[in-house]
């Protein structure tokens, strides 16, 4: 629920302090909450979908959902304790019945859900909505339409505690496509590290933490270290104690670079283009690293290219279509790559996309713009990539130099946060921190010598100009 509290300010300034009686509010929350009957039927909006009045946007129809990292789809999802009582999996179709109306949808097993709940997105299952050129809507067919189920009351729609009169299976191997398979980290702490509040003076204390950090060199390097001395250090860090995995970053990155989209089946074979994604990690199993807790928490974690100074895909590319730059970028040439796929199998954070297809010249490619006031919505800053190249994060190049120039035509230095990623531009709650590391002043500078900062995977040394914040939680011991 909601508490509105209203703070007024004194003549000197400072606000008053206000007693809420939680209790009391709780106790309001309940009288207009009504438990239906064994099993509820909880109707949300998806992160991306909303409502379904954008459902015809092939960009929001591939991000990704926070949770089940499942695109193109909406789906029923159950609890691992109720799949279990109904003999279920994720891919089985159920029917699930509202009084006379019902729905066939997929299901969805996910750890954290209610065990008398299930929860379905409205917003797909669109029959029609306007903008496709060749008859056939983006939305049309994709997902089931759950508006039926909504119930009217006060005139209000009524989405949630709503009863279930019966849910059966009627079918089975539905694909659902996900973007993402592994639900836990494995116990990897140099990719997901975390502690609580409580232990936070003692976590840098712990031996295992003591991997190789980014200003180390080990004296056996086989290449010596980069001179960034009178050149920009371009560099990121990202706060997973902000992240709240929405996913604006990846939309803003697909319209900035203009990102394909592949479409559901392709996402299903692991080819997605998305430059960036945000991985979720539940907490695992005490007794099974590789499986969730029933009741786990999560932590988001984006991941792009991670700009390495020692990048084990430089190495491999026998054409040289990847350099690195004296800014500290690495850099993908797009005319000399002849698609070898050397570089993805090199890279250890599996950031690099190959273009298996003609996106965005096909005639037939319903998910891309082909007529000339299509193909407005393509930013004219970026370069277009042809089938069979290999595409990754590029730091935003083109506002990097965008920014350099106008600060020469200002005749002044390049000033810290003249530079703002796409992805930093629209984070939400401003966990995205981009900047120029040899200006010692700076907000990135300042954040990389952060002790709880750290790299991922730095044991392999590949030293990434990305950092990350140690993830952060504010428990309570019972």
């Amino acid at each position: 629920g909601v508490i509105k509290v209203s703070v007024s300010s004194t003549e000197n300034g400072e606000g008053e302090t206000q007693t809420i009686d939680v209790n009391s509010a709780i106790s309001n929350i309940a009288k207009n909450y009504s438990k239906s009957g064994e099993v509820e039927l909880v109707l949300y909006e998806n992160v991306a979908i909303g409502d379904g009045s954008m459902a015809n946007n092939p960009w929001l129809q591939e991000t990704p959902d926070p949770l089940t990292r499942a695109v193109w789809d909406n789906y029923a999802l159950i609890s691992p304790k109720f799949a279990r009582s109904k003999g279920l999996k994720t891919g089985d179709v159920v029917k699930v019945s509202v009084g006379k109306k019902s729905v066939k949808v997929p299901v969805f097993v996910l750890p954290g859900q209610n065990a008398n709940t299930i929860s379905i997105a409205v917003g797909y299952g669109r029959t029609r909505s306007a903008g496709d050129r060749q008859g056939e809507d983006v939305a049309g067919n994709t997902g089931v339409n759950a508006y039926p189920l909504v119930s009217i009351a006060n005139g209000q729609r009524r989405f949630r505690s709503i009863p279930v009169s019966n849910i059966e299976k009627v079918g089975g191997d539905y694909l659902i496509a996900q973007i993402q398979l592994q639900p836990t980290a494995a116990n990897r702490i140099s990719v997901i590290r975390e502690t609580t509040l409580e232990e936070l003076d003692s976590y840098l204390k712990r031996p295992e933490l003591e991997l190789i950090k980014w200003q180390d060199r080990h004296p056996n390097d086989m290449y010596p270290p980069y001179d960034y001395e009178n050149y920009h250090h371009w560099a990121m860090a990202i706060d997973m104690n902000s992240c709240i995995g929405c996913g604006a970053c990846v939309v803003s990155c697909i319209a900035e670079n203009n990102i394909p989209i592949v479409g559901k089946e392709e996402v299903a074979r692991g080819r997605d283009m998305h430059w960036m994604r945000i991985d979720r990690y539940f907490t695992a199993r005490p007794d099974n690293p590789l499986e969730p807790a029933e009741e786990p928490e999560v932590t988001f974690q984006p991941m792009l290219c991670q700009h390495c100074d020692h990048a084990p895909c430089e190495n491999v590319c026998p054409v040289m279509a990847i350099e690195h730059s004296k800014e500290g970028l690495n850099q993908q040439v797009y005319n000399r790559c002849v698609g070898t796929r050397y570089c993805a199998n090199n890279c250890p954070y599996k950031v690099r996309r190959f273009n298996w297809f003609d996106y965005t010249d096909s005639k037939t490619w319903r998910f891309f713009p082909t007529t000339d006031i299509q193909r407005m919505v393509l930013n004219p800053d970026v370069v277009v990539r042809a089938r069979g190249t290999m595409e990754k994060c590029t730091f935003c190049v083109q506002r990097i130099q965008e920014a350099k120039l106008e600060a020469k035509k200002a005749g002044r230095p390049l000033q810290d946060g003249a530079v703002r990623t796409a992805c930093q531009q629209s984070c939400p709650t401003d966990a995205i921190i981009f900047g120029d590391l040899n200006d010692k002043n700076s907000k990135i500078a300042k954040y990389f010598k952060h002790k709880y900062s750290y790299r991922v995977i730095e044991e392999v040394k590949t030293y990434p100009s990305v950092s990350y914040k140690v993830k952060v939680r504010n428990k309570i011991k019972a």
